[in-house]
């Protein structure tokens, strides 16, 4: 590709983030500043739309990473109105496929002969276009058929010039993580540029087919046991880099839920099972399939000629370019959590939150356990339809109870939780689409009970550790008494309250502004009453006005 078309496009997707950036400081940061927060509130939802409206069009035009980043905005349910998910859930279905001459031309200098010598039938027609690559029917040659056991195939082909295509993206978002990384309130709950560099590792890896295949049969190997999973197998002969061979595995799109009832098959158990895999994945294998959309998940149903002891229906998981993996020291916070959440435990929640490095320094740790139990309390064990059932009204008295920490959202987003962060809100959205009524707490709660059950000690165990916890304690409290007494005599003695050391900080930073403002106010007032008399000294004062009046917009931008 001609770098004069590559300096366009990064120039292009950086013009884009800077436009919605300089447009958020505006509409989100200046005017509130000058007494116009209403102007800003009622029309954020049109600018949101808008917003999403012009990155989809951009995302279609251009390909490349911008489908991804789409794909990714799309799952965060949590943190984007629903006017940009709804604008970006179906960006998937509208990358345009790549001219077949193209792809030919790819694959022959990957296999090193034309197709015709590697497969008895090759359809020029895509089966799927993705934004890095897409996927052809074929069918194996008769000594290959015989030998692999199967003769249908899905060969997925790598879209020419990507990889040029990803450095510059990724160029193009690591100079807007950058300025990201500027604005505090963003820089205190999320390092975008690690979080710009694990997507790009993530991606890196995407486009090494033969990582994709080590990852597939990874997964086959973990759920060899399991006949409710199955995984297409690899043609490793007919694979490189960026061509992959695969057993044609296609059945009933899990999307499809027409298709799905039709064949007989019972959506809230498949949805049961599909939540059962991820469990597994993330709290037993410590590696999962990154990306669960439908389209990547299939219901085959039992074969006439299976055993009649055989399950109804198999569970397939197919492309792997995307996965996760959970280190042993996430895997403990994550465990935690769970087991909090199955046992309604607001301070193993909390607990749990501070192993994954979720809360602030700041966080009122005993206000979020406090709120927790409150939840728990309120809406544990309702199932989603419950919830979306719930009186508003229950909502808002929630809300005004713990209104500071709703204001203050003492949390960050840690680099290592992006992908499954991801993952589990794509799980939740195809979930509920199968099984309105699907309820997380009945999923969940057995879990949790077997992972408490499996770390809990024998009791002659757990009594000897609390009796070795209780001496030891005995023994260093006249040490620590003494030292404490000491500070009390010396005066040294003090106490932290980040609630309290917060709120300080912001009546400062107020006083500060409300200063700001009065110079700029005198200053404004002596250029425009000096400048009859002497109008150079006058401008020059009303001129140097606009710096107080800065710092005041600016100042205190970590509220």
């Amino acid at each position: 590709m001609r770098a004069a078309r590559l300096r366009a496009r990064y120039r292009r997707i950086v013009f884009f983030f800077g436009r919605v950036t300089l447009s958020f400081i505006l509409w989100e940061i200046v005017l509130p500043r000058l007494g116009l927060g209403r102007l800003a509130a009622r029309s954020r939802t049109q600018r949101a739309r808008r917003a999403a409206v012009r990155f989809r069009a951009l995302a279609i035009s251009m390909g490349g990473l911008m489908i991804k980043v789409g794909q990714f905005l799309s799952a965060r349910l949590d943190v984007l109105p629903p006017e940009i998910i709804t604008e970006l859930a179906g960006l998937q279905d509208e990358v345009p496929p790549e001219p077949f001459a193209a792809i030919r031309e790819v694959a022959q200098a990957e296999l090193a002969l034309p197709l015709a010598e590697h497969y008895a039938w090759f359809d020029e027609q895509p089966l799927a276009a993705a934004s890095l690559g897409q996927a052809h029917r074929a069918r194996l040659r008769e000594p290959d058929a015989a030998a692999q056991g199967f003769a249908d195939v899905v060969v997925k082909v790598q879209r020419p010039h990507i990889q040029q295509i990803i450095e510059v993206d990724l160029a193009a978002l690591r100079r807007v993580g950058g300025w990201l990384r500027r604005y505090r309130p963003i820089s205190d709950r999320a390092d975008v540029p690690a979080l710009v560099e694990e997507f790009a590792a993530t991606t890196l890896e995407e486009v090494d087919y033969l990582a994709e295949a080590t990852h597939a049969e990874t997964f086959a190997a973990n759920f060899a046991d399991d006949p409710r999973v199955s995984v297409p197998r690899v043609v490793w002969d007919l694979s490189t880099r960026r061509v992959l061979t695969l057993q044609d595995v296609s059945a009933l799109r899990l999307g499809d839920h027409d298709a799905l009832t039709a064949a007989g098959i019972d959506r809230a158990e498949v949805a049961r099972v599909l939540a059962d895999t991820y469990l597994q994945q993330i709290f037993t294998d410590g590696f999962f399939h990154a990306d669960p959309h439908p389209g990547n998940l299939f219901v085959t149903p039992r074969p006439a000629d299976a055993p009649a002891d055989a399950p109804a229906w198999t569970l397939t998981f197919i492309d792997f370019g995307m996965v996760g993996r959970v280190p042993d020291t996430l895997r403990a916070g994550l465990r935690d959590l769970l087991i909090a959440a199955g046992t309604r435990d607001g301070a193993r929640m909390v607990r749990g939150l501070n192993k994954l490095d979720v809360l602030l320094p700041s966080a009122d740790l005993a206000l979020i356990e406090r709120a927790t139990m409150q939840a728990f309390d309120r809406f544990g064990g309702l199932g989603m339809d419950e919830l979306r059932d719930l009186d508003p009204a229950e909502l808002m008295r929630f809300g005004l109870q713990f209104r500071e920490l709703i204001l203050e959202l003492p949390f960050q987003l840690p680099e290592n939780l992006l992908m499954l962060g991801r993952c589990v809100g794509m799980l939740s959205g195809i979930c509920t689409g199968l099984d309105p009524t699907f309820n997380v707490w009945a999923t969940i709660t057995p879990y949790a009970s077997r992972l408490l059950s499996d770390e809990a000690r024998p009791a002659s165990q757990a009594a000897l550790g609390e009796a070795v916890s209780l001496a030891r304690l005995a023994l260093g409290l006249p040490g620590r008494a003494d030292r404490v007494l000491s500070l009390v005599e010396r005066g040294e003695l003090t106490t932290s309250s980040p609630r309290l050391e917060l709120r300080v900080r912001r009546l400062e930073r107020a006083v500060a502004r409300g200063n700001a403002v009065g110079v700029f106010a005198a200053m404004l007032i002596a250029g425009a009453v000096l400048a009859a008399s002497d109008p150079t000294l006058g401008r020059l004062l009303m001129g140097a006005s606009l710096l107080p009046l800065a710092w005041a917009l600016l100042a205190g931008r970590r509220g």
